[in-house]
């Protein structure tokens, strides 16, 4: 180890995403040392390793722990650096990369290693809900149950995601909660109920477009039960950020919460499906966490359809760029793995 480098920790999620990881470490390990940083790597084998690995990395002292994966590994990484000076950075290498994508990180591995190489970051709320931590958003109704049914899909994606939100929509059945916040209660049906800490689930779907990071609340985002056809409207109105505007959606925002339903079931945390008790405390934590960003402070403004349609567009040149390899993606082809630290 140079004493006299910054000292991170990358993480690796092997399995995140669609795409392989082989090359990945070699690159980061070479991009970053010209920026002053000294890169010792660890690779994910199951569930809550992540957590470990970097509560590991802020006992030993490390600068920065960096996640190259899903937003289920960015949560994992992040739960162990929340309250401390190690620094989150952001490898988006997953299928949604919610996160990621509201801090307008980029969703290609040169770009990112350069946000981290640059140094500057912002200091982030974060959530929980039973005193699990969230990070982009937690939700219960129909959003949770796509997790669970995309969960089990043998290949993730887009397309895996859009099978199983079909396949949900057309057996789901709304349900009642009753919510409490800002002094005041509500009981309804509702298709679901998302609370967010950042903008979006992933894939530029916008269940709260307006969201901050930094503002110490939760947006928390109510479909209401109505019409299938209300509700596959609601439904495209995720991707064209006008979804605070649908007649069938109440949003508002809060500090803590609590949502109470008739059982315990079905839930979600960052898009990882999980069984939760029928009473969800909810709270926001801010000023918690900082993450390295590609600005001093969080992304662009929001502007609906508009934003959506800019960021479609990316994806669409991150797509015909990755038509013609570079020779990182090549190393990611026919590369090995460098020696575990």
């Amino acid at each position: 180890m140079n004493e006299s480098a910054l000292q991170a920790l990358l993480i690796i999620n092997p399995i995140s995403g669609v795409s392989g990881k082989s090359g990945l470490a070699e690159h980061a390990l070479s991009a970053l040392s010209h920026t002053g940083w000294d890169i010792d790597v660890a690779y994910t084998t199951c569930h809550g390793d992540a957590t470990r690995l970097a509560r590991e990395a802020v006992g030993r002292g490390f600068h920065a722990v960096l996640a190259a994966g899903g937003d289920g590994t960015v949560n994992e990484t992040a739960a162990a650096l929340c309250n401390s000076s190690t620094r989150l950075g952001i490898i988006p290498c997953g299928s949604g990369n919610g996160l990621a994508r509201h801090l307008g990180i980029p969703v290609d591995i040169d770009d990112a290693l350069a946000i981290i190489g640059r140094g500057k970051y912002i200091v982030c709320d974060y959530a929980s809900v039973n005193e699990m931590p969230f990070f982009c958003t937690f939700g219960v109704g129909f959003d949770a149950e796509v997790s669970w049914r995309f969960a089990k899909q043998r290949r993730r994606g887009k397309l895996s995601y859009i099978r199983s939100t079909i396949a949900e929509y057309i057996r789901y059945r709304p349900q009642n909660y009753t919510i409490r916040a800002n002094g005041t209660i509500v009981t309804d049906k509702a298709f679901l109920v998302a609370v967010c800490n950042a903008s979006q689930y992933g894939n530029n779907a916008y269940i709260a477009p307006h969201a901050s990071l930094t503002d110490g609340l939760l947006d928390v985002t109510i479909i209401h039960s109505g019409s299938a056809l209300s509700t596959m409207v609601a439904g495209a109105d995720l991707m064209t950020g006008l979804i605070d505007k649908n007649a069938i959606i109440d949003t508002f925002r809060a500090d803590s919460l609590v949502i109470e339903r008739a059982a315990d079931g079905p839930a979600h945390i960052d898009g990882e499906p999980i069984h939760i008790d029928n009473v969800m405390d909810i709270k926001c934590h801010h000023a918690s966490l900082s993450i390295f960003t590609p600005d001093e402070h969080e992304h662009r403004p929001f502007y609906p359809i508009v934003t959506p349609m800019a960021d479609a567009i990316k994806d669409m040149g991150l797509s015909i760029r990755h038509l013609f390899p570079s020779s990182f993606h090549s190393a990611l082809h026919h590369g090995h793995k460098p020696h575990k630290k």
